[in-house]
């Protein structure tokens, strides 16, 4: 009965799979900028997003911070776009806009009625060929830079695990160990010749892909384009360093200290593979087995039936060359570090030696699902998966295999995979310990 069950569950979950298909189309301008139109005219809004393929990774030493100071930088204005001028433009005609960065990527996105297509692509090639780097500009958002670290890091509760600075632990040399916002030392070391040479060498169209998701009409939208961007020269890209990481073969323990919190907490890190490989998502199905919602087993064990957790987390943070997982928890009242770390090893073990059951399995499928459709209910939400999986990923249509790849994930992959990389011989243990001020 429990196998028919499966098999009309698995049924569903493909119909689903086909009911959230994103049609695309995707091509390349002479100057090597990646093009991809995915039409929806359900609403009359539009997207226009640009990805850079630049992040923490890619910066020098001595000067980390370039890409992540970028995404503010290029908001200031441009030769046509007054200073200050973005976000009133946006906003007097029914739009918004903003970017992120992580160690990959920078991602710019403008969202308006779909009327003011041209507005925005606009606005991005502006971006592109005309930003404003000047002394002024570089001062202006090295103060907001110097905020939002104050107020996301420096003084966020558990905001080293959260932002991913101890990953310095994880990693002894990939630069996916440098802080995402980098230090604020080398921003404030660094020379406006400095700045501009960053921009001179990751911003060019052939460094990009360009995504326009919404209500448009194509044949128009392609003239755009080519007006917009099409005459924008391609440059020669440096080329990448690929930095590999050594496996590790013993486990390491460290501590961290943060003076925003009164209980402590522990972290079993693991570097894990890059985000285009199947493994990764394996553990992401193993982090929701894990520690996503009061069903699931870390937290059904340590939170409410043994209280001996305030919380538990586990959580995969996919990223193009290596991985991170991390698993964690506070603990309740008396209740030891160590201890905590016997009750999660007993976890890890099971899912390395014994199968999980169809019921947990089928739960699993029914999360991502729901994930799944969260994640495209927007043209804005579809337009950044496009792009980070043409970017990133190296396949623009990964967004239609998503469902596909986790529905054939079995249970021995699930234990196979956490038996490889939940091995306590390539983890960092680390202890997150509230620090006096």
């Amino acid at each position: 009965m429990k196998r028919r069950i499966l098999t009309l569950a698995t049924a569903a979950f493909a119909l689903v799979a086909n009911a959230q298909k994103v049609d695309f189309e995707e091509y390349g301008l002479n100057n090597g900028m990646h093009v991809i139109l995915h039409q929806d005219k359900s609403a009359p809004v539009v997207t226009v997003g640009v990805m850079y393929h630049v992040g923490a990774k890619d910066e020098a030493d001595g000067k980390t911070g370039m890409a992540h100071f970028y995404e503010h930088l290029l908001f200031t204005g441009t030769k046509n776009i007054g200073r200050g001028e973005w976000n009133k433009i946006e906003a007097a005609n029914g739009g918004a806009g903003n970017a992120n960065t992580n160690w990959d990527r920078t991602y710019y996105y403008e969202t308006f009625p779909s009327n003011n297509l041209e507005l925005a692509l606009w606005m991005e090639s502006e971006r592109l060929l005309h930003p404003i780097i000047d002394q002024k500009a570089v001062d202006t958002q090295n103060e907001v830079v110097k905020e939002e670290k104050r107020q996301r890091m420096d003084n966020a509760p558990y905001g080293k695990i959260i932002y991913g600075d101890v990953y310095r632990h994880i990693f002894d040399k990939h630069n996916y160990g440098r802080p995402m916002i980098g230090y604020i030392e080398d921003l404030d070391a660094a020379k406006l010749s400095e700045f501009k040479a960053f921009y001179d060498k990751w911003y060019m169209p052939n460094n990009a892909v360009l995504v326009v998701a919404g209500d448009f009409e194509s044949k128009a939208a392609k003239k755009m384009i080519k007006d917009y961007f099409g005459p924008i020269p391609k440059r020669t890209l440096p080329k990448r360093e690929k930095i590999v990481e050594p496996e590790r073969t013993q486990e390491k323990r460290v501590k961290e200290y943060d003076s925003n919190i009164q209980l402590p907490a522990i972290l079993l890190a693991h570097k894990t593979p890059s985000m285009k490989e199947r493994d990764a998502v394996v553990l992401s199905v193993i982090s929701t087995v894990l520690s996503n919602g009061k069903s699931s087993r870390l937290f059904k064990k340590l939170v409410d039936d043994k209280k001996k957790a305030l919380q538990v987390f586990s959580f995969a943070r996919e990223l193009e060359d290596y991985s991170v997982y991390n698993i964690g928890a506070i603990p309740l009242g008396k209740t030891s570090l160590e201890d905590l770390i016997k009750e999660m090893d007993e976890e890890i073990e099971k899912l390395q030696t014994e199968l999980i059951s169809d019921r947990d399995l089928q739960k699993v499928r029914n999360k991502f699902e729901n994930n799944y459709v969260a994640s495209n209910a927007s043209v804005q939400g579809i337009a950044n998966s496009l792009a980070r999986n043409y970017m990133l990923v190296g396949d623009t249509n990964r967004i239609n295999k998503e469902l596909e790849i986790i529905n054939s994930i079995t249970k021995e992959e699930i234990r196979d995979v956490a038996k490889k990389y939940l091995a306590k011989n390539r983890r960092v243990v680390i202890e997150y310990l509230p620090k006096k001020k």
